[in-house]
C-alpha cells in the first residue's frame, strides 16, 4: 500500500491506540484523536489523505457533525465511517453529506485496509485533476499567475 496519511477519530482509546499501531506497522502515517473537536485540531497542523471516523462519539460533536467540519477544513480527505449494527441509517446520512463508505464496528484490519486504499486513490485522482486544471490555466493563461504573484 501507498504512503498515506490516515486520521483515525474514535472515543474507545483502546481500540484507537491499537489501530494507530497496527496502520504504523504497514507503514501508514497514522494519528489518532478521541473526539472531533481533536480531528479538527489536528487538521489545522496536517493533511490527511483519509479520516476513519466513529459515527457514534459522546461529547460536543457526534461523528456527523464532524464529517461536516472536516469536510470544510479539508474537503479533499476522504471518510470512512465506521458505525455500530444501530447507526447504519446515520452512516447513509453520512455518504450523503460526502464521506467514502462505511463499515461496522468491530471492524477487521483485513477489511479496513482495501477500503483505505480505494479511498486514497479516490483522493489521489482528485488531486491529480486538479493538478492538471491548474497546469491547463497557467499555459492558457501564463500571465495571470504573475500578476497576482504581484498583489
Amino acid at each position: 500500500m501507498e504512503y498515506f496519511r490516515v486520521l483515525i477519530v474514535d472515543d474507545e482509546e483502546d481500540f484507537l491506540e491499537t489501530l494507530v499501531k497496527r496502520l504504523g506497522k504497514r507503514n501508514l502515517d497514522a494519528t489518532g484523536v478521541l473526539s472531533g473537536e481533536e480531528a479538527l485540531e489536528a487538521m489545522k497542523e496536517k493533511l490527511f489523505d483519509v479520516v476513519i471516523l466513529d459515527v457514534k462519539m459522546p461529547g460536543g460533536m457526534d461523528g456527523i457533525e464532524t464529517l461536516r467540519e472536516v469536510k470544510k477544513v479539508q474537503p479533499l480527505a476522504e471518510i470512512i465511517l465506521l458505525t455500530g449494527h444501530g447507526s447504519v441509517e446515520t452512516s447513509i446520512e453520512g455518504l450523503k453529506l460526502g464521506a467514502f463508505d462505511y463499515l461496522l464496528k468491530p471492524v477487521k484490519l483485513e477489511d479496513l485496509l482495501p477500503k483505505l486504499a480505494e479511498a486514497f486513490e479516490k483522493k489521489n485522482s482528485h488531486d491529480q485533476k486538479i493538478r492538471k486544471a491548474k497546469i491547463k490555466e497557467l499555459v492558457r493563461f501564463p500571465g495571470r499567475v504573475f500578476d497576482q504573484e504581484k498583489n
